[in-house]
């Protein structure tokens, strides 16, 4: 529900959903203030979208958001159940900023619209809305992992929050095994049963919870790669690699993303394949996220320190194996960077979808296109099973990946790439919303027919 302002992602396949259909974006500000979610509306309206959003005081921010969102449920939710912060304040903060958000929206709410709720920030929305008395469709989408029954029941007051959530129709996940694994949950823990396609049963509430895989708008974004800003980029790196290989990385700093296993990984490659010695350079580029939280310090601290032990080890005087940049780039100069990129490096410990692959694969030439090494825990495994699949804790698996996908054969790397671009053209952004939306309108038609 928060506004990113980024055109990327959620925001890219919402903005369409909204677009087509009219409607109402309603979420956090971004910022704190003393009245938060008391205080005034920030309206902006297009010609057929109506962004409203409220603010939040410091209190509510630090328990809710840098609390029980980020530093319980984000750890929890990604299977790393020794960096989460169980605090009852935290859970308190964050069930209080979900029933004042409630509070607000529901006199917005008009009697045929179908509500559309996004992320883990606000799983028990849907229960608080509907003990205001709204009887309206409402889905729920996940963009992060959901884990296993053992994992999540780890987390007190777990089977309360997963019972708040069966108040939605539709709970949409990024894979397969998310949404098997939050059924599971639900039988398991909860007493209910499964039924088929993806339905779970719990006294008399019957949920629809299945995967519904995020895509982006390939055919746009493979036109980003001829843009005057990503021209002039790739030229530049063209010019410092001088008929030398790239692979490139980009992601948040994030203990999530498996950064300091892919550095070790690279130094195994220059290690076992020496060959790549001075003519393979990895460029990461990582913008930090929740910079205060001192998980992401320390591993900034861990990644600052590996790229300057690798490089001390094997630079030559003209070569630097890797370039790690902590910062963020626009989309289109990103699009630049992976076609001059032999091989792209998306190798999560755990993730839910990850887009940079499908955008890596999408800003590749088809006469010549690059390869993608691919972690198996990511989201975007399970629709991409053409990359070169590797486990990312093991250097060793992950150097061999990125040695073959650097000596893979043309016909090999075009025929691979094709396959993966023209499902990622058909499973678009358009093809994600319009599908998860049509389910959840199928609900208000099941529940006129009971009726």
């Amino acid at each position: 529900m928060k506004d990113t302002g980024k055109a990327g992602g959620l925001a890219v396949a919402l903005v369409d959903a909204l677009t087509s259909s009219g409607g109402l974006w309603f979420g956090w500000s971004g910022k704190v203030s003393e009245e938060g979610t008391f205080g005034p509306f920030q309206q902006q309206k297009t010609k057929s979208v109506q962004l409203v959003q409220i603010d939040m005081t410091q209190a509510d921010h630090d328990s809710f958001y840098a609390g029980y969102a980020n530093r319980t449920l984000w750890p929890i939710l990604h299977y790393r159940l020794d960096l989460a912060v169980f605090d009852r304040q935290f859970e308190s903060g964050y069930r209080h900023v979900n029933e004042r958000f409630a509070t607000r929206l529901q006199p917005l709410l008009q009697p045929d619209d179908h509500i559309w709720v996004h992320d883990y920030h606000f799983m028990p929305l849907a229960a608080t809305l509907r003990e205001m008395g709204v009887t309206a469709p409402i889905g729920f989408f996940l963009h992060i992992p959901f884990p296993s029954p053992e994992i999540l029941a780890a987390l007190p007051n777990a089977g309360a929050l997963v019972r708040s959530m069966l108040a939605y129709d539709v709970i949409g996940f990024q894979t397969s095994r998310d949404a098997a694994n939050f059924r599971r949950f639900v039988v398991d823990e909860l007493g209910g049963s499964e039924g088929e396609g993806g339905l779970v049963r719990l006294q008399g509430r019957q949920v629809l919870a299945r995967a519904y895989p995020i895509g982006i708008d390939a055919e746009a974004f493979s036109k980003f790669p001829m843009t005057p800003e990503a021209v002039r980029n790739s030229a530049r790196i063209a010019k410092r690699l001088a008929g030398r290989q790239q692979v490139v990385g980009v992601d948040r700093i994030d203990y999530t993303k498996g950064l300091p296993e892919r550095f070790r990984a690279f130094a195994r490659l220059l290690e076992d394949y020496p060959e790549n010695r001075g003519q393979v350079s990895l460029m990461q580029i990582a913008p930090p996220s929740r910079a205060e939280l001192d998980a992401y310090i320390d591993i900034r601290r861990e990644l600052e320190g590996l790229t300057g032990h690798v490089n001390s080890r094997f630079s030559e005087l003209d070569w630097t194996p890797i370039h790690f940049i902590a910062k963020a780039f626009p989309r289109k100069v990103l699009a630049g960077i992976y076609r001059s990129s032999r091989a792209c490096l998306v190798t999560p410990l755990r993730d839910g979808m990850n887009l940079v692959a499908k955008e890596y694969i999408a800003a590749q030439r088809a006469e010549d296109p690059g390869v993608l090494v691919l972690s198996r825990f990511a989201g975007a495994a399970e629709g991409m099973p053409e990359a070169v699949i590797v486990n990312p804790h093991s250097d060793e698996e992950v150097a061999r990946g990125l040695q073959r996908a650097l000596t893979m054969p043309l016909e090999e790397r075009r025929d691979r790439w094709q396959v993966m671009f023209d499902r990622l053209c058909r499973e678009d952004a358009h093809s994600w919303s319009s599908s998860f939306v049509a389910d959840l309108e199928g609900t208000r038609r099941e529940a006129s027919k009971a009726a």
